[in-house]
């Protein structure tokens, strides 16, 4: 199995940047304000032809005694139960703190394999650079530089040294749902995730805006294999626009949605669906992901309060009427099963392999049923066949003549046909007419076929019995 390291230290000293070195991507929210990484965040480390998985962590301050400070401590000790090696990240600008000095006593106690990284190096001799921090006694400190590279490779190296290579090439991971979580702030994202996974994974604290990253966390169910993105919440455009790490975090949770299979909108059955729901929402649909509504909290709704929330699906949320909606309660646990058999019913509606045969009977039958409209001084339009042309969303491409005079509505018509035809649940639909092209489209027009002199109206016509021959014409 590929080794697990853990990237711990102070906050703001630069794990987030380590983190996007070792997995190449840029997963990690990384911004010069201190706090932002709050929970547990995985990525496949390659470096120097070896690979791990890497876990970084909240920021560590030892002196907190509550709030989400102490969360994320906990959330830090998980990884590092979880680790086989640990790497203390310090900031050799900074120089050695108390703060780093606990957090190092905490190490020592779990007897765990750890490496001291002297980040933000860049400029400084090497040895002077990690100098002081010898005084954790934790073993040769590593001058390095996240940001630019520097010593980043022989850390690693060193770090994964007494682990054993991989003899065999991994295997491509078998295809799973990738399902994120999306909503407005504090409706109970993180307390879904939890409860599907079925432990404290991301940190649920009363508060909007706990979580600010994009959070995967992969688990299985029934023998069968998920990935949870749990997402920050998305603000209205004026009340995030003054705080940089709010942007950064609204740019995630749309990634996280493009980089998704299907989307799991959770919405607050006490304060209503809100115009910002509304946004989200369309957002999923304008990049075809198949999507789930989960209505969270509702054993805290009364009576009137819920018939409100059923008629406001109904016309704020009518757009997604091909998604199954839940009533649940991520807290108590009601209904959060039924969740991920929208998410299974959903995810296989939007891989769905449709044969094009049974894709051109059902378009017959449509044709059959209701005939395009015919627009006055067009010809009516002719649809002949119809092909699958990709799939998360389902694309159906349809051939035929004159398709451009396709009306809107009609397509709808088409969209809610072939939905019922493959019981395709849960998944938007997209259309695509191609028309025949004209071979004559564009061309002069042909010039008049020339005729023989015999067939010419020029030439005048002989009359039987003629000179030219015949019998003589009878007086």
């Amino acid at each position: 199995m590929k080794p697990v390291i853990a990237l711990v230290g102070r906050p703001n000293v630069g794990k987030s940047t380590l983190f996007n070195r070792l997995t190449r991507r840029r997963d990690a929210i990384v911004v010069d304000v201190p706090g932002v990484t709050r929970d547990r965040h995985y990525g496949e480390g390659l470096l120097g032809g070896r690979s791990c998985i890497v876990i970084d962590t909240g920021g560590l301050q030892p002196d907190s005694e509550e709030g989400i400070y102490v969360e994320m401590a906990r959330q830090t000790e998980q990884a590092i139960v979880e680790s086989d090696a640990v790497i203390l990240v310090t900031d050799a600008r900074a120089g050695l703190t108390p703060g780093d000095r606990l957090i190092a006593e905490k190490l020592r106690r779990l007897k765990e394999r750890v490496w001291i990284a002297a980040n933000k190096a860049e400029g400084l001799d090497p040895e002077t650079a990690a100098a002081e921090f010898h005084e954790l006694g934790l073993g040769n400190p590593a001058a390095i530089s996240a940001a630019h590279g520097n010593g980043v490779t022989a850390l690693i190296e060193a770090v994964l040294q007494p682990f054993p290579q991989d003899v065999e090439p991994v295997e491509a991971e078998q295809k799973h749902p990738r399902v994120a979580i999306v909503g407005r702030p504090n409706v109970g994202k993180s307390t879904l995730v939890n409860a599907l996974v079925g432990e404290e994974r991301v940190i649920a604290f009363g508060e909007p805006g706990t979580t600010r990253d994009a959070i995967e966390v992969p688990f299985e169910r029934g023998g069968r294999r998920y990935t949870l993105i749990d997402t920050a919440g998305l603000r209205k455009r004026g009340k995030s626009s003054g705080a940089e790490v709010e942007r950064f975090s609204i740019v995630k949770t749309l990634q996280a949605i493009e980089a998704s299979n299907v989307a799991v909108l959770v919405l607050d059955a006490v304060e209503g669906i809100s115009e910002q729901d509304a946004h989200v929402a369309s957002y999923i649909l304008e990049r075809g992901r198949a999507v789930a509504v989960a209505v969270n909290k509702w054993e805290a709704a009364d009576k009137p309060t819920r018939e409100r929330i059923k008629d406001e699906l109904r016309w704020k949320l009518g757009f997604l009427g091909f998604a199954e909606t839940l009533f649940i309660s991520a807290k108590s646990g009601k209904g959060v099963n039924d969740v991920l058999r929208a998410v299974d019913a959903a995810y296989a509606a939007a891989m769905a392999k449709l044969p094009t045969p049974k894709l051109t009977r059902a378009l017959i039958a449509a044709v059959e049923r209701q005939m395009p409209p015919h627009r006055r001084g067009y010809s009516r339009p002719k649809m002949r066949y119809a092909h699958q042309g990709g799939s998360n969303p389902p694309r159906i491409v349809i051939h035929g003549n004159s398709l451009q005079h396709v009306t809107d509505a009609y397509k709808r018509f088409l969209e809610g046909w072939f939905r019922d035809a493959f019981k395709l649940s849960g998944t938007p639909l997209r259309i695509e007419l191609r028309t025949g092209k004209n071979p004559y489209e564009g061309r002069s027009k042909p010039p008049p076929r020339k005729r023989s002199l015999g067939h010419s109206k020029s030439a005048p016509r002989l009359k039987s019995g003629g000179k030219a021959g015949g019998k003589a014409e009878r007086k």
